[in-house]
């Protein structure tokens, strides 16, 4: 890799990851809602696309401790996956939201509309709108809760410990 790449790659390391596996797990959601959907839960998208997310959120939670935040947390791991997949279950309502909206407010589905018009507002507000707002939510608060930097911690509390010190070596001196 070039040069100015492998730094920035480098400057970028976790978001990337993170994008890795979210890719992935797209990929695990598109062939799970789909699968379902087109077989077993056909009359029941919403249904088809929560077992799909749920499937795809233990693959994330895998890959992202492993991987993409491999150097942060700490937590003790039933508390570490606890909180993730509370935040996933956040992401669920936020992924599956725009869906439910697009077939039962809109009333994109047969015989509303036509199969193809409810097959692309389908993909679109499930596969594209739900997947983007979820994974920027999910990102913000997988850094946040479940896999906070405890180094950036440690460097705020001997900062704050700094000027503690500094302050108490100030009133020492003006007395």
């Amino acid at each position: 890799m070039p040069e100015p790449l492998h730094s920035l790659a480098l400057k970028h390391r976790e978001p990337l990851k993170f994008a890795v596996v979210g890719g992935t797990a797209f990929l695990v959601d598109n062939a799970v809602f789909y699968g379902l959907k087109l077989a077993v839960l056909e009359p029941k998208p919403v249904t088809a696309k929560i077992i799909a997310v749920l499937v795809a959120t233990i693959v994330s939670y895998v890959l992202n401790r492993e991987w993409s935040f491999r150097t942060r947390g700490g937590r003790e791991r039933r508390h570490e996956a606890a909180l993730f997949f509370l935040v996933s279950g956040v992401g669920l309502v936020l992924n599956s939201a725009p869906l439910w909206i697009s077939r039962y407010v809109f009333r994109l589905e047969t015989p509303d509309v036509s199969l193809m018009s409810q097959e692309i507002g389908d993909f679109i507000s499930a596969q594209i709108i739900g997947t983007l707002i979820a994974m920027v939510f999910r990102f913000w608060a997988l850094r946040k809760w479940v896999f906070p930097d405890e180094s950036a911690d440690d460097r705020r509390i001997d900062s704050e410990q700094k000027l503690r010190e500094s302050d108490i070596v100030e009133r020492c001196q003006s007395s």
